[in-house]
């Protein structure tokens, strides 16, 4: 089976600074998998790279065998660190938006989604509160039956309740013929659905593990490997 998601050697270098270090790795179809690491150790910007929001340094980065760029963004769908919907619009004109935009988004799904959260179509973005922003776009992101989801930190800033619907959201809807890669540091919460991990630290690949294989040669869960490792 062909990876949807490599890296080669992926370094990124802002002035003397380097956010990663020559990552190398890739992620199959159908595979979960976790984004691990404290704020800091190069999370969002390998999201940004592999979104075609930045440009490497050095090494490359594939997304279904090519260089993020217009081909890769139609199989790609990406949900970005901060809330990226202009408040100026109504939930009605951003659904029409996404289903014009993009050709695998699915009205059905959207819509239903949307109504879980009681929305008003002719409700503004501006006028919800962040939590329920965060949600309108997870929905619209999860609506697309792409072939590699990025989320970049869904969970960060929302209450348990909400982060409980937000991983039932992402379980529920995505595209199982794809991979799902999903940045946190909220460990505990996210371990439940996931088939690998993808572990940073510094900007380097501490490691790349199927999660039963981690558990079962550290003796200790997830999340507590995950605090052993950083001391949290």
């Amino acid at each position: 089976m062909q990876a949807i998601y490599q890296a080669k050697g992926l370094t990124k270098r802002y002035g003397h600074k380097t956010a990663l270090d020559n990552l190398s790795f890739e992620v199959l179809p159908g595979r979960l998998v976790g984004l691990l690491g404290p704020n800091g150790s190069g999370k969002t910007t390998l999201l940004k790279l592999s979104a075609g929001l930045l440009r490497p340094s050095a090494g490359q980065v594939f997304i279904g065998g090519r260089e993020p760029g217009v081909a890769t963004k139609t199989i790609t769908s990406y949900l970005p660190d901060r809330m990226a919907l202009p408040v100026e619009m109504r939930v009605d004109d951003l659904v029409n938006l996404f289903a014009d935009f993009y050709e695998d988004f699915d009205m059905v799904k959207a819509s239903r989604m949307l109504a879980d959260l009681k929305l008003d179509p002719r409700q503004r973005i501006g006028t919800m509160s962040k939590g329920t922003q965060e949600k309108m776009e997870l929905c619209l992101v999860m609506s697309r039956a792409a072939k590699l989801y990025l989320l970049d930190e869904p969970l960060g800033g929302v209450d348990p309740a909400a982060r409980e619907y937000i991983l039932n959201t992402i379980l529920r809807n995505y595209n199982e013929d794809a991979a799902v890669v999903i940045s946190t540091h909220l460990v505990e919460d996210v371990e439940r659905m996931l088939d690998e991990v993808l572990i940073l630290k510094e900007g380097q690949l501490l490691a790349h593990r199927a999660v039963d294989e981690l558990r079962e040669e550290s003796g200790m869960s997830l999340d507590e490997y995950f605090r052993h490792v950083f001391r949290v």
